[in-house]
């Protein structure tokens, strides 16, 4: 077994999650990534706590948006209420052997199963805003991802150990390094009342004015590396192009144009995918504003994967997601979607009440 997959349980059960006697650890992932799950399953049983196990097997989201019927597609169990209602912790481990399964299903199926689960979103997020839940989300080298990547099982798992910091001896202690950092990033904006992105194809304006930035360092997303917050739903202004592939279900959505007027997406096409991508912003009121607006931070990452949980956190980028917000920051918007657009800022520009704080993928004086 390499020491690495040890260690990267060890990060999440302790670093991420912070896991304590008692509490209740929700480890949900697929069959391909069976030995992080029985790491960390070892993990929260020797500290005391009690872990249960979710696996999802090959093919399960595919059988199920293509035989589910529209009271099967709305259906939310009491079991999974409960769950959500009582777990402190939850894993949650990607790993998907083929991660191109849903691009022909009905999206208009995938859209009303998602509007239904916001009931679910909805008791987490308040729950973790009282501090009762905490969540990570993580991803296992499986065939399928590194195929995404183009790049064999073995460089993708290379590519996995380098982005999360388990090359380094105390992983714990470089994300704390990773968490100063871009501490010094949140301060710098947590004084701006509006920001305005500029860039090709580029001319944004929102307001972040009374919003919290939120330091992304491991606690959450394991790699991570970015900075975010959840704009003021009424403010986005102007119009965006995002050159890198957006993918979302497994479906591939490119050259993704974005028009905004009063904090609305009141136009969006793209190159390849767009008739999804508007499936998925009628999806319900709150799908076509934005949730979400974030910096890219990790330089570690250098490659696009086609996997949101990486891609996102490329340095010299930054990411706007239509749909739901994130309460902690202040965010109102509430919504069955969550899509992230990522977008290169290599030659772009970002002003904070009009001063120049960003240029060519940097924080400038950071």
């Amino acid at each position: 077994m390499d020491p690495r997959l040890r260690k990267w349980a060890i990060l999440l059960v302790d670093y991420s999650l912070g896991v304590k006697k008692d509490d209740v650890v929700l480890i949900r992932g697929t069959t391909e990534a069976v030995p992080l799950v029985k790491m960390c399953y070892e993990e929260v049983l020797k500290r005391g706590a009690h872990p249960i196990v979710r696996l999802s097997f090959e093919g399960q989201s595919y059988t199920f948006y293509r035989l589910a019927q529209e009271h099967q597609l709305k259906f939310i169990s009491e079991i999974d209420r409960v769950t959500a209602r009582t777990i402190n912790g939850l894993i949650s481990i990607i790993g998907e052997s083929n991660t191109k399964e849903l691009t022909n299903v009905d999206h208009k199926k995938v859209a009303m199963a998602r509007a239904a689960y916001r009931e679910i979103r909805d008791i987490l997020d308040e729950r973790e805003l009282k501090g009762e839940f905490r969540w990570v989300l993580t991803a296992y080298p499986t065939c399928g991802l590194a195929q995404d990547a183009e790049l064999s099982t073995e460089e993708f798992e290379e590519f996995v150990y380098e982005a999360c910091g388990l090359n380094h001896e105390d992983p714990v202690a470089y994300w704390k390094q990773v968490a100063d950092r871009q501490e010094r990033i949140v301060k710098l904006l947590s004084g701006a009342k509006e920001l305005r992105f500029v860039g090709k194809e580029t001319d944004i304006t929102v307001r972040v004015e009374g919003r919290k930035w939120i330091n992304c360092c491991g606690e959450r997303n394991m790699p991570d590396g970015e900075v975010f917050t959840s704009p003021v739903e009424d403010s986005a202004e102007g119009y965006i192009y995002f050159d890198f592939p957006a993918v979302y279900s497994g479906v591939e959505v490119t050259g993704v144009r974005l028009w905004f007027e009063k904090g609305k997406i009141v136009k969006a096409t793209a190159e390849k995918g767009e008739d999804f991508l508007n499936k998925m912003l009628d999806t319900d009121e709150g799908a076509r504003r934005l949730g979400e607006v974030a910096f890219g931070l990790n330089e570690g990452i250098k490659r696009f994967t086609k996997d949101i949980l990486f891609d996102e956190k490329i340095g010299g980028t930054i990411h706007m997601a239509a749909g739901a917000s994130y309460p902690e920051t202040g965010g109102k918007n509430k919504s069955g979607l969550h899509w992230d657009f990522i977008k290169s800022m290599k030659d772009g520009e970002v002003y904070a009440d009009g001063k120049l704080i960003y240029k060519n993928g940097n924080f400038l004086d950071i």
